[in-house]
């Protein structure tokens, strides 16, 4: 079975996915199933989850209070150390006070999808392989999209479409791999990468870079990705990140008084990533509601809430 990738469906989807948490747990006699606990959280894909031996992050950094230029990896916490957290758990990266390091990070810097098989592999081979208690996190396919965009107009729109197409199903046949391992699996969906500031100017009739086009290829992957993941909530649950923040866009640009963020349309950073803190933004930037870091990464209040859907997500999936 496949996951149906109308917008519809997929809040269908995921309602049903709650009421089969609430079912199990209504089941044997009035007892309630015993909630997923990790031991493990194990996280492959992107820059977007990677914490770099020195703890800095694709981010904005947090700096240790009263320095100037002294991370502090435990502040402006990644998603997968949110998801992590809830659990007890940390990365050796970043280990804080804890003594329980055991959760990895296999995800890297540039990395595409086709990396993510490798990933998986280097942990077959020295990670002892996996468990019913290891949660694995995937996020991966914004680079994929970035690369098959900057070939355009050489290579036409049907074929870069094409190729999104073959990367979407690709990372679907991987996270299958995993559940197939016994693991379960958080996979999310790639932000809208036309609603970043890399993208250039939304406005109507602007000639500054081709956001339409980003949105088309984005939305490409993202469906060829959901449409091949095996439909089964008990293994597998869905981040609907890019549903997340076209919503949280409109909002901001609306000028809505719901809106999370103050601005989604420019980056935070003075400074590339993941040399970025808190004392190199730009002028008027402010950490906690701009949406972006840079041109294409979230900045902490973005990883902050994709943390707590992957958090939500994790909590209420019946793993």
């Amino acid at each position: 079975m496949t996951w149906n990738v109308n917008r519809k469906a997929r809040a269908a989807l995921c309602a049903g996915m709650l009421a089969t948490a609430a079912l199990l747990a209504s089941c044997g006699g009035g007892s309630q199933v015993q909630a997923f606990a990790a031991n493990r959280v194990i996280a492959f894909g992107d820059e977007y989850s990677v914490i770099n031996s020195d703890g800095s992050k694709y981010t904005v950094n947090a700096l240790v209070a009263g320095t100037a230029n002294q991370l502090d990896c435990t502040g402006n916490p990644l998603w997968i150390q949110s998801v992590a957290a809830t659990y007890g758990l940390v990365f050796p990266q970043c280990p804080g006070t804890a003594s329980d390091t055991s959760s990895l990070i296999y995800a890297a810097n540039g990395a595409l999808v086709g990396d993510v098989s490798a990933q998986i592999d280097q942990h077959l081979t020295s990670g002892g392989g996996f468990t019913a208690k290891d949660l694995v996190t995937v996020l991966a396919g914004a680079n994929d999209v970035i690369a098959q965009f900057q070939q355009y107009p050489a290579i036409g729109e049907d074929q870069l479409t094409a190729n999104l197409t073959v990367a979407g199903a690709a990372l679907a046949a991987q996270v299958n791999r995993l559940a197939g391992y016994g693991a379960r699996v958080l996979i999310v969906t790639i932000p809208d990468m036309g609603l970043t500031p890399a993208a250039g100017d939304r406005s109507v009739g602007s000639t500054d870079g081709n956001p339409a086009l980003l949105s088309r290829l984005s939305t490409k992957f993202n469906d060829a990705l959901l449409s091949n993941l095996l439909n089964d909530g008990h293994k597998i649950g869905l981040v609907q990140l890019d549903e997340y923040l076209k919503a949280v866009d409109t909002a901001t640009v609306n000028g809505t008084s719901n809106a999370t963020f103050s601005n989604t349309t420019l980056p935070a950073c003075a400074i590339a990533l993941p040399r970025c803190t808190t004392n190199t933004l730009v002028p008027d930037a402010v950490n906690a509601t701009w949406l972006w870091a840079d041109g294409r990464h979230l900045g902490a209040s973005g990883q902050a809430s994709l943390g707590s859907l992957a958090v939500s997500r994790a909590r209420n999936n019946p793993f």
